[in-house]
């Protein structure tokens, strides 16, 4: 059976290159939001591992990964965050608060997935 991925990224485009480079191994699924992101997994959905984006509108990756790791059901997820800023503190901030990984945009995929089979062994 494929293990789960929830991509959590407002531009579609980031979410297509990920699912090309990992439907064939992975389950993907893709909100647009993390409020998406939060009714699909109160729905009872429990990925393998989040890969989020930081800046997004209504909710931020950050917001995203403190609501996961507060919450008894989901805090035992991996979650890799994705962000276009490349900023030692930011990376140190959301790894302390949880984060099982940092990866800067533009990314190689193939990093990505070598980097979250990894995180999934």
């Amino acid at each position: 059976m494929k293990k789960k991925i929830l991509i959590v990224d407002d531009k579609e485009s980031i979410a297509k290159i990920i699912s090309f480079y990992l439907s064939n191994e992975f389950e993907i699924t893709w909100k647009d939001n993390p409020i998406k992101g939060i009714a699909w997994l109160q729905e009872g959905n429990i990925p393998d591992l989040i890969i989020s984006d930081i800046k997004m509108p209504e909710m931020r990756g950050d917001e995203f990964l403190r609501y996961l790791k507060s919450s008894d059901l989901f805090k035992k997820i991996p979650i890799i965050m994705l962000s276009s800023e490349d900023s030692t503190s930011e990376r140190i901030r959301l790894l302390s608060e949880g984060a099982d990984d940092f990866i800067v945009k533009p990314f190689n995929p193939l990093e990505l997935k070598v980097r979250l089979k990894k995180i999934l062994q």
